[in-house]
């Protein structure tokens, strides 16, 4: 069993606790405040865990290059890739007023901290945990400096080996062992076949104490049901509005209805996970009563007859008596009294029943 940690106050993940549930605004809030407030509230009015931002400090995540180059994408918010970058970052003031307002409500808030900078700014906003996201998975000195922060880590794996996830573990597990692996493919909207929900167990095996989950850019909510099916601890799925607007994160998120489903059907497989004791349930008696099998006499026994198994079939019987898996444990048995044709085969019926017959 993956051993537990909190990640949130209050709030553990890992071994039988339930999967925690990261819904990812991103940069789906257009960069406007009032939008980014709106989707803080949709995603704890659809049960979410967590309400997730994505922070950087721009010259610090790109070089000047990056940010001078011509942006001319449909989902341009300016001319270069800096001025497009800049539209959709909010600044250190706007991300404490979002934080104070996801506390007012009641959520989770945290983001991706996408540079060392951007992390010591979260550092200092007092976010429950790290998310590190999949392009700083391989950033072995953002990693080292981030675990030292003391929070916990959720670490996303697009892109990466597992060489590379085995590496990532024997850096951060000696500074900080509170952390999971989501199994992760960086495509946007990302297609079933290059999904790979089987490096979730891959992992679950590789990496036995921490915490495995999924974090998800297919469409739809099935892929992600079964992660959790497969024994995600941690969920993070992207969230939008509306899937229409500008922004090449809307297409592979999930609307409110869907997210507000996803959540449902998660909780629903996990009540339905249930135990791995094969037994009759107290739900299954009615049921058992109504339609279960007994032993009954094929043909007439007459008393002190020693039963072969021609003498008997398997019936719906009444009253109840020896249940079908008993037959076997019958032949042989000596009977104490006379059974007619198609009679029920009682407990009361055969001698020394207590003793010789296992069932």
């Amino acid at each position: 069993m993956a051993r537990e940690f909190e990640l949130c106050p209050g709030r553990r993940v890992g071994g039988d606790q339930p999967c925690f549930i990261i819904a990812e605004i991103g940069q789906n809030h257009q960069g406007d405040l009032d939008i980014a407030k709106r989707m803080i509230r949709m995603v704890k009015d659809c049960g979410a865990d967590c309400a997730k931002f994505q922070k950087s400090e721009l010259e610090y995540k790109f070089n000047k290059k990056a940010l001078e180059r011509p942006y001319t994408s449909k989902h341009s918010w300016g001319k270069t890739y800096g001025e497009h970058k800049r539209h959709l970052e909010f600044s250190h003031d706007q991300y404490r007023e979002l934080k104070k307002y996801a506390e007012e409500i009641g959520i989770f808030f945290t983001a991706s901290g996408m540079d060392e900078m951007a992390v010591e700014f979260l550092h200092e906003l007092d976010v429950p945990f790290f998310k590190v996201g999949s392009g700083d998975t391989n950033n072995f000195p953002y990693l080292q400096k981030t675990a030292k922060k003391g929070r916990p880590m959720v670490i996303s794996s697009g892109m990466q080996s597992m060489s590379t996830m085995h590496q990532v573990y024997q850096i951060v597990k000696p500074i900080n062992p509170n952390f999971c692996f989501l199994q992760c493919t960086s495509a946007y909207p990302l297609q079933p076949e290059d999904v790979n929900l089987r490096v979730i167990s891959a992992y679950q095996s590789a990496f036995p104490d921490i915490p495995i989950g999924y974090s998800g850019h297919e469409t739809g909510i099935a892929i992600s049901v079964a992660a959790v099916a497969m024994g995600a601890k941690v969920l993070e799925r992207h969230v939008t509005l509306d899937k229409t607007w500008k922004g090449s994160d809307h297409q592979a998120s999930l609307e409110p209805n869907e997210l507000a489903e996803l959540v449902k059907a998660i909780r629903t497989v996990e009540k339905a996970m249930g135990s791995p004791i094969k037994q009759l349930l107290p739900c299954e008696m009615a049921c058992n009563e109504k339609l279960g099998k007994s032993v009954v006499a094929k043909v007439a026994i007459p008393e002190g007859a020693v039963l072969t198994l021609d003498m008997l079939t398997v019936k719906v019987g009444e009253p109840k008596g020896f249940p079908p898996e008993c037959i076997f444990d019958l032949v042989g048995q000596k009977v104490k009294r006379t059974i007619e044709e198609d009679e029920t085969i009682t407990e009361q019926a055969v001698e020394n029943h207590v003793k010789k017959v296992k069932c």
